[in-house]
């Protein structure tokens, strides 16, 4: 169990892992903290935004929805490479989750099949946004991938985890599809090489 790092602390890990980072208004402060615990963390959850050019892309992961506020992630990874910063704290990225899912992640090991909406993951996972339609055609350029890996790792480092403790929304919440267009599996040895 782990408590969340500070927002300093979260800005100055990802700079370490040399990524370009903007900081997107009060991100410090921006959260949905008043709707539910942030913490104790366990993982790092990647998710593509179905939008399309990196200012509204931006915009949106920050301000949500009528139907779901923002922050929708702590981090937005533009085509680029570049990661916005645009909330800290609870977000609305991950919604819920398999239990089962989560103790696999706590445990660093291989991944069940999600088949159950049980436990609240916006509580327990840092949550990265990256721009992408997310039809299976919209490339991923290779500095957005990277971008991906370094902040995944980034995470990790600091914590101490590994990188099973890094998963896609489609490995935790059933009829969930996101990333598309890469596997998980591959960003997670992405993510090994790193941590290595």
């Amino acid at each position: 169990m782990a408590p969340p790092m500070s927002a300093s602390k979260f800005l100055s890990t990802l700079r370490d892992e040399g990524l370009k980072v903007v900081e997107v208004g009060d991100w410090r402060d921006h959260n949905r903290n008043s709707k539910g615990p942030w913490g104790p963390v366990h993982g790092v959850m990647i998710h593509h935004t179905v939008t399309k050019g990196s200012a509204k892309t931006v915009q949106i992961c920050r301000d949500g929805y009528a139907s779901l506020p923002g922050p929708l992630c702590h981090g937005v990874i533009t085509k680029d490479g570049r990661i916005h910063l645009v909330g800290y704290g609870r977000a609305n990225h991950a919604g819920l989750g398999d239990d089962d899912v989560l103790r696999a992640v706590i445990d660093e090991k291989g991944l069940p099949a999600d088949n159950e909406s049980n436990t609240d993951g916006n509580t327990h996972f840092y949550g990265f946004e990256c721009e992408n339609l997310g039809d299976g055609k919209d490339p991923w350029p290779a500095a957005q991938l990277d971008a991906i890996a370094r902040a995944a790792a980034a995470v990790c480092r600091v914590h101490g985890w590994n990188q099973r403790s890094v998963i896609g929304h489609l490995e935790w919440q059933p009829g969930k599809i996101d990333p598309r267009g890469f596997t998980m599996s591959s960003m997670r040895d992405r993510i090994k090489e790193r941590l290595k």
